[in-house]
Formats: structure tokens, sequence, C-alpha cells
């Protein structure tokens, strides 16, 4: 069956150059005022119904918001100006820390997670208690001939040795965790800083276009006013201009 965007033969049809020149740019008053003030300065020639290129639009866009962002905060990080760079480029700044994360761990990464990860547990902690009462028990119940008498020396040298590998161990895997908890934070404040500059962007777009509406309401109603002024001026001139042939009314 052939689809409604393929042709006869299978293909697709070529692209429409005016609406694929459409998306590649925007008339100059369409835009919302700040950017237009900004292209306008530059560009002193350009009138309101020109086209302006999207890249161009775009790199002014980004001009803005560094400049918003400076003003408010007194200086621009790198953090804002991906920020500015990605709305100008419509690209999406959300990012799956955990998985790329996860992605560039080493063998010895991952083992230090999990030796961590059952350090912590109950499990680990049942079964070091059981291990050392089986051991406690075993060695009072040989007496003398015990391979660990009383007080235990083996037994505290094999926990001194577990405690001194397992801490570093530990350390270094919340030391990861801390890297991980410091990307996420630093994407959830990308995330939110964009969120909230396109919503700032969207408001002003929502006035500018309010602000149009009323201004071309205005004019029609100017438009109307003034036709309906003609037509009423034409009836009024019409019915006060004597017809030919009629004979005027006899004064009483």
């Amino acid at each position: 069956m052939q689809g409604p965007s393929q042709t006869a033969d299978g293909n697709r049809p070529p692209a429409n150059p005016i609406r694929r020149a459409a998306r590649q740019h925007i008339a100059l008053d369409m835009l919302r005022p700040t950017i237009a003030e900004m292209i306008r300065a530059e560009h002193p020639s350009i009138a309101d119904r020109d086209l302006v290129p999207v890249s161009m639009v775009n790199s002014f866009r980004a001009r803005h918001i560094e400049a918003l962002l400076r003003d408010e905060a007194g200086s621009l990080s790198e953090l804002d100006a991906s920020v500015a760079r990605s709305i100008a480029a419509e690209e999406i700044i959300v990012e799956n820390v955990e998985a790329d994360f996860d992605a560039r761990r080493t063998f010895g990464d991952r083992a230090a997670d999990m030796i961590a990860r059952f350090g912590g547990s109950w499990t680990f902690l049942i079964l070091f208690a059981a291990f050392l009462a089986a051991w406690m028990l075993v060695s009072r119940a040989q007496g003398g001939t015990s391979f660990d008498p009383y007080p235990f020396i083996l037994l505290n040298l094999i926990l001194s040795t577990i405690a001194a590998v397992q801490a570093p161990i530990i350390m270094m895997s919340q030391r990861r965790q801390e890297l991980k908890d410091r990307l996420r934070a630093r994407n959830d404040y990308q995330v939110n800083l964009k969120a909230e500059l396109e919503i700032r962007t969207l408001h002003e777009k929502l006035e500018h276009l309010h602000e149009r509406e009323l201004i071309r309401l205005t004019e029609i109603r100017s438009l109307l006013e003034t036709s309906l002024a003609g037509k009423s001026g034409a009836k009024s001139e019409s019915r006060a201009k004597p017809q030919p042939g009629a004979k005027p009314k006899p004064s009483v």
C-alpha cells in the first residue's frame, strides 16, 4: 500500500523548498521584543517583515540568555553557558547520570562497590556473628589443644586484618558515590535552570503575542468603525438628496 508521504515508485517526494525555507527563516516581528531589539541594534537596515535566519536568531538568543544570567549572578559559569547554548540550539540537556557513571566503572570499582554493599548489610552481620560464635565455641571445646585458645589471639588478628582491608574499600565506594551525587546535582541544576529560563521565555512570548493581538483587534475595530461611519454617511446623503421627478411636498 502506498503511504501518504511516498510516490508511486515507493520513494519519498522531495521536500517543499518553500516549507523548508519557512522552517529556516522567521519574520523579525514574530520574535520576542528583546531578541528583535538586539538584531535591530546590529542590523539597523532590517525591516519588521524581513526574514531572519534561524541560526542568527539562535545565536542572539544565546547571547541574551548569557547576558541575563550574568546580570543576575554577577558572573557566567561554564554550567550557565552550557545551559544557554542548549536553549539556543534547542537541545535536550537531561542526562542519565547513573548509566553513564556505571559504564565508566572498572572491575576494581565494581568489586569495591559489591564488598561495601555486602559489608553494610544484615546478612554480613549475621554471618559474621555466627562465624565468631562458632570460632569461640570450637576453641573452648578443644581446650588446651585448641589452635586458638583463649584469649583468641588469632581471631583478633583476623578481625584487625578484615577491618584494615574493609575500611579503605568502603571509603573508595563512598568517594565514588559522592562523585555520582555531585554529577547528579550538577545535572539537576542545569535542568532546573533551563526549565526556569524556558518558562520565563514562554511568558515573554505570550505577553508579546497578547500585545500583538490587542493591536490587531484595535486596528480591526477602527477599520470597522470607519466603514460603518462611511456607510451611514452615504445613506444619510442619499436620503437628503431629492429624487428626480419627485414633487415637493406643499407647505401647510
